[in-house]
């Protein structure tokens, strides 16, 4: 619990969590002439190539480079930007992360891709499956994990776009400490999955949006040892007053029948989803949550951010109760970094119950 912290470990966390943002507001300092001024422009493609840094509850301190590029290549009043990233980090948790997504739309937003490549040699903690948990329960374990998702979707009209997606995922070289067979569910493990995409997607931005509204539903069929079949459904919505206050809202239900590998199972916590846990602090067959998001101009290139949110992991729709739902709350600041395509500097401090909280530096919105 909180109030158990030695007061040496609390005031050492919270010196890192300020030594942080002294850094950020270094680093914004020092890069913003080169999105103002530098930025390669390559035809329709803007390239910023920038060192990276951040802090999560996963990875503690990281460092290392990522390449953000916005792409722009028809310059029509339909097609929005893409984006792409390339991305590497090492983490003072000694955690070796190589990564590269990317959204793009074709001319007139005919076709649609999205996807991500992920390695990492990712030294983790486990927690168990369910929503009771204990902080005792708390295992460290090493894995090598590869993972390689992508989809091909046609808008059929009206920016609804249905088509395939694709994910193969393997976690190799899983070893607990002190070899515990504790968990017997911790191994190695492969999957691969095909499944079916439905996005209803009006969104301005898909980095930092402001308006719009964005459905995602998907079925995907995943063979592995045991086979299972995941459900998805993602919604958002987004309203801006006066161009300047946005209030951002998500609903997210993950479902899986069946019995996935340990890391595929719904999660709770992490940058994307429920800000302020460990991302698996709890894990389970089902997921539901929701999170709303208030951002505004404070001054110059300033803007500030409250969220909060409430949540459930359950391991069946009979098992949902509300006596297990987990409650998240937070603020944050915004660096805007390139004013074009309306990308920002994100730092959210988000707090969980029991003890639980996480500091988070990334670009563009949580969601």
């Amino acid at each position: 619990m909180r109030i158990n912290r030695a007061p040496s470990l609390f005031l050492s966390k919270y010196r890192i969590i300020i030594q942080v943002c002294l850094l950020a507001f270094l680093f914004f300092l020092n890069v913003n002439p080169i999105f103002g001024r530098d930025s390669i422009q390559v035809k329709k493609i803007k390239i910023l190539p920038v060192p990276a840094f951040g802090y999560s509850p996963e990875t503690k301190t990281y460092l290392g480079a990522v390449t953000l590029f916005t792409i722009n290549m028809y310059r029509d009043s339909i097609t929005r930007t893409s984006n792409a990233k390339f991305e590497f980090n090492y983490s003072w948790n000694k955690q070796i992360i190589l990564e590269s997504d990317w959204n793009y739309f074709f001319r007139q937003e005919k076709w649609f891709t999205k996807g991500k490549i992920h390695y990492s040699k990712y030294p983790d903690l486990y927690y168990g499956i369910g929503a009771n948990t204990a902080e005792s329960n708390k295992l460290f374990f090493d894995s090598r994990r590869f993972i390689f998702e992508a989809s091909l979707l046609k808008n059929v009209g009206y920016k609804l776009f249905t088509g395939i997606n694709v994910k193969y995922t393997d976690y190799s070289k899983v070893e607990a400490e002190n070899n515990s067979i504790i968990y017997p569910e911790l191994n190695a493990a492969s999957t691969f999955g095909i499944g079916y995409s439905l996005l209803k997607d009006t969104r301005n931005n898909l980095l930092t949006p402001t308006s719009g509204f964005y459905s995602y539903l998907n079925s995907t069929y995943h063979f592995a040892e045991s086979d299972y079949l995941k459900f998805t459904f993602d919604l958002r919505y987004y309203k801006t007053w006066k161009d300047k206050f946005t209030l951002a809202n998500r609903f997210v239900n993950d479902i899986n029948t069946g019995h996935p590998p340990f890391f595929d199972y719904a999660l709770l916590g992490g940058d994307k989803f429920v800000r302020g846990y460990y991302l698996g602090r709890y894990r389970d067959n089902n997921l539901s949550s929701f999170q709303s998001e208030f951002r505004f101009p404070a001054f110059w290139k300033i803007y500030l951010a409250t969220f909060g949110g409430v949540s459930n992991i359950y391991s069946a729709t009979n098992k949902f109760s509300f006596g297990k739902t987990k409650t998240n709350y937070g603020f944050g600041i915004r660096f805007l970094v390139d004013k074009t395509e309306n990308t920002f500097l994100r730092l959210d401090y988000a707090i969980g119950q029991d003890g639980n909280d996480g500091f988070y530096i990334s670009f563009g919105e949580s969601f």
